[in-house]
């Protein structure tokens, strides 16, 4: 196969389906999807695992159950959508929605896109601050920045990203096909290190939280929050964007790569320095220690330049959507400039470590917010024609404006802020049944659309 034009001007289809000759094989794919989620993050959630005093066994096991039902949903729901269609998710909304609701939506999904990957901007920094013993790091209950000094590392840290970022899929793809079997031996390595640093590998034992801990997530919520973190990737469909390239659904298969080198093992072996740290030197688990300290006392510069990287591989891809959603908002745009909008954001939010030092929380608003908007497209390419529903109805009406989406999107996303702010409810438990009730919704208001488009014609006919 040729290589793909690396140019900030490289060919998109950000609005045509993508054609056979620009269609990748699984390779492409299980690469980016290794890069991307074993990646800088996984050093802040595996440790906040422990800082929420998870048990040894709920932690294991919700991680062995929850990244297969995610995997499940990348295969047949967002790669079969994907393959089908070959369209971004946010042409393909534009047509469902209508061109000014989905604006809105597009700019909400670009925000918090930003948000999530200036998380990754900021564990990145940690790393890039290990040679400099006096720039002070942020720890798990830092909101703001922690020195000016930190803020100048992740603006530098921001520009390299977004540059990557601009360069188009391909680019991205290969970066992460590149960096994953690097950075998922370094994984290990920090776990084996550690676990002989504590003198035993009975992993059990060392991660079972101290008696009195206060468990604040158990096997249910490991397993809701290890399903649908990227909830707003599969089930809200926003890997439509880069499963669109794919020949075949299969290829959603190579979510796997991710989810259970990433999201398994890279979860534990991370969750396993903060035990160290918690063990050996007396660090106190709620307050953490930054990553780029930890993986550098484990595993040396290696570790440093791994964590910095890993940042990269998981921001890369998430900028690169988050410019597609500027640019759905903004169609003037070129894609390369909404992309360097998007790392701008990216880079302003990376500098406030609130993002990373709340993930855990963080991924399941944003998850709550975008995944339902994903129903609409499953009952649009599922259940429209077998109900005798027109599929992409803003365009077969004419309309820039579909009120039943947005009935559909805030009624269930409404609920379920409401019940995390005002009711305590963990943010991990709600993406699930908001996107369920918003894809009832929508079917029922399409429905009862189309039967009373259906009658008018008759009315009419009558005056």
């Amino acid at each position: 196969m040729a290589a793909e034009p690396t140019t900030p001007d490289v060919v998109e289809y950000e609005r045509e389906p993508v054609p056979a000759h620009a269609q990748k094989g699984p390779r492409s794919f299980w690469g980016m999807y290794a890069g991307e989620h074993t990646a800088g993050t996984e050093f802040m959630i595996g440790p906040l695992f422990i800082a929420w005093g998870v048990g040894a066994k709920d932690l294991l096991l919700g991680l062995l159950v929850g990244n297969l039902v995610a995997v499940l949903f990348w295969r047949f729901l967002t790669a079969e959508i994907a393959t089908g269609l070959r369209e971004t998710l946010y042409f393909k909304l534009e047509k469902i929605c209508g061109r000014s609701l989905v604006s809105i939506y597009n700019v909400a999904n670009g925000i918090l896109f930003c948000f999530l990957a200036g998380a990754m901007v900021t564990v990145s920094a940690t790393a890039v601050g290990v040679p400099f013993p006096g720039l002070e790091m942020p720890s798990f209950g830092d909101l703001l920045p922690s020195s000016f000094a930190f803020a100048a590392v992740c603006i530098v840290v921001g520009a390299v990203m977004t540059a990557v970022a601009i360069r188009g899929y391909g680019v991205v793809a290969r970066v992460g096909a590149l960096a994953a079997p690097w950075m998922f031996l370094i994984f290990v390595a920090c776990g084996v290190v550690t676990l002989k640093r504590l003198g035993s590998a009975d992993i059990m034992a060392l991660m079972e939280p101290a008696p009195g801990t206060d468990r604040a997530i158990g096997f249910w919520g490991v397993a809701f929050f290890s399903a649908f973190c990227n909830a707003a990737m599969h089930i809200g469909m926003s890997d439509l964007s880069v499963l669109r390239y794919a020949r075949k659904p299969s290829s959603g298969w190579a979510a796997a790569a991710g989810m259970y080198l990433g999201h398994y093992v890279a979860w534990v072996c991370a969750a396993l320095l903060l035990v160290y740290w918690t063990r050996a030197r007396g660090a106190d688990p709620a307050s953490g220690v930054p990553a780029g300290i930890m993986v550098y006392d484990a595993v040396g510069w290696a570790g440093t330049i791994c964590v910095i990287i890993a940042g990269w591989t998981t921001a890369n891809p998430t900028i690169y959507r988050a410019g597609l959603a500027f640019q759905g908002a903004l169609p003037r745009v070129s894609r390369a400039h909404a992309t360097l909008l998007a790392g701008a954001v990216c880079t302003v939010a990376g500098v406030f470590p609130a993002f990373a030092m709340q993930l855990i929380d963080f991924v399941g608003i944003y998850g709550t917010i975008l995944a339902p908007v994903g129903a609409v497209i499953v009952v649009d390419y599922f259940l429209a024609k077998r109900w005798g529903v027109q599929t992409d109805p803003a365009v077969a009406r004419g309309t820039r404006f579909n009120t039943d989406v947005l009935i559909a999107w805030l009624l269930p996303v409404g609920i379920g802020l409401w019940l995390h702010f005002g009711q305590g409810v963990q943010a991990h438990f709600l993406p699930l049944p908001c996107w369920i009730a918003c894809g009832l919704i929508y079917a029922f208001l399409t429905k009862r659309h189309a039967s009373s488009a259906t009658n008018v014609p008759t009315a009419a006919t009558n005056l």
